[in-house]
């Protein structure tokens, strides 16, 4: 029996795993640097959505208002017009009635403005600048030199911008180059021939009398 005690502690013992070759640890090696590569890439994509999400997001709260922002700058147009209609005359004549009329319509305008202002919307301030045709609209071309060829020599509509996106294209005029007048390049070169001619004529009349000069002494 007491042999028996002895021996069964030797029965429960565990047994002794063989120790793991080198092409089982190669195979753990190569598992673990392909789910560490998965993971980097998982983090990666969640990165990306993340900063996508974002950005989608920030754009739906700047761009929601577009197409009411857009509809609104008729009314602009129109506040505009309606100060630019009153002549300048009528301004100076002071009439109250008249100035507070105008000056509500400014206010309004500014107001308005202010509005738009708040949700990103700014105009475009196209005069004097390079013609862009991302934010201008061309609607004709006039020779002038106030400004240099290719730049906006007139602003037809005021155009406007919501954050980095073109609201509405500023409507222009864009300045090209003065040609010469022919009429004048004309008279240039009838001037010249006229010179040429004269010129031509002297040395001629010079010759003849050259010529007479000469016979005289042989005649006496």
């Amino acid at each position: 029996m007491p042999e028996d005690k002895e021996a069964a502690p030797e029965a429960n013992a565990p047994e002794e795993k063989p120790a793991a070759d080198g092409g089982d640890a190669t195979a753990l090696a190569a598992e673990v640097a392909d789910l560490k590569d998965r993971l980097v890439r998982t983090l990666a994509e969640m990165e990306n959505l993340r900063k996508r999400t974002g950005r989608e997001i920030s754009d739906a709260r700047q761009y929601a208002v577009a197409s009411f922002a857009r509809d609104m700058l008729t009314v602009a147009d129109n506040l505009r017009r309606a100060i630019d209609a009153v002549p300048a005359g009528e301004r100076e004549s002071g009439d109250k009635a008249l100035m507070a009329l105008i000056e509500g319509v400014e206010v309004t305008e500014r107001g308005l403005e202010q509005s738009l202002a708040k949700f990103g919307v700014r105009a475009i301030d196209a005069k004097g600048t390079k013609f862009n045709p991302e934010i201008h609209q061309a609607m004709y071309e006039a020779e002038t030199s106030e400004v240099p060829a290719g730049h906006v020599s007139d602003v037809v509509q005021t155009g406007y911008v919501i954050g980095e996106r073109v609201l509405r294209p500023s409507l222009v005029g864009v300045a090209k180059a003065a040609r010469k007048p022919p009429a004048a390049a004309n008279d240039d070169d009838g001037k010249a021939e006229a010179a040429d001619a004269g010129k031509k004529e002297e040395a001629e009349g010079a010759g003849s009398a050259g010529s007479e000069a000469q016979s005289d002494p042989a005649q006496s």
